[in-house]
């Protein structure tokens, strides 16, 4: 897959060799596999179970989550309304999240989050209260 505009999130598999008994490893080649020329990456870990992460959209930046381990539940909301969940349980499988999509995640214990963004942090590309983000929804395209 080379980069292109796509507006849903979806789940993108990456190539893994290997097995049980040597290990596994996977692989992304940024220009290929990744759907958005990457500017930022960071990781989160420790996020106890009982806390959800989130609770923001970007207005431009492109996001990729993968669950390096354990498992996170990821619930998006899109701007049109669409509503959609999805879990992150192998590493091998990454979260692609467009633009003006809102998310919030759930983390079992000891999960490793690792996120790929299209932008470098600019505070003011974040929206950070629903209310805001459902507001702009009758700008958006239909469901």
């Amino acid at each position: 897959m080379s980069v292109n505009q796509s507006t849903t999130p979806r789940l993108i598999e990456f190539a893994s060799f290997g097995n049980s008994s040597t290990g596994v490893l996977t692989l992304a080649e940024l220009t290929n596999d990744i759907p958005f020329r990457v500017r930022r990456v960071f990781w989160t870990c420790g996020t106890p179970p009982d806390v959800t992460r989130g609770h923001h959209a970007h207005r431009q930046t492109q996001t990729l989550l993968l669950a390096v381990s354990g498992r996170i539940e990821v619930a998006t909301e899109m701007v049109s309304g669409r509503l959609e969940d999805f879990l992150l349980d192998r590493p091998e499988v990454g979260l692609f999240l467009p633009r003006m999509c809102w998310r919030t995640m759930k983390y079992t214990e000891g999960a490793v989050q690792l996120a790929f963004e299209s932008e470098e942090y600019l505070p003011n590309d974040y929206i950070r209260s629903l209310e805001e983000f459902r507001s702009l929804r009758s700008q958006s395209e239909p469901v």
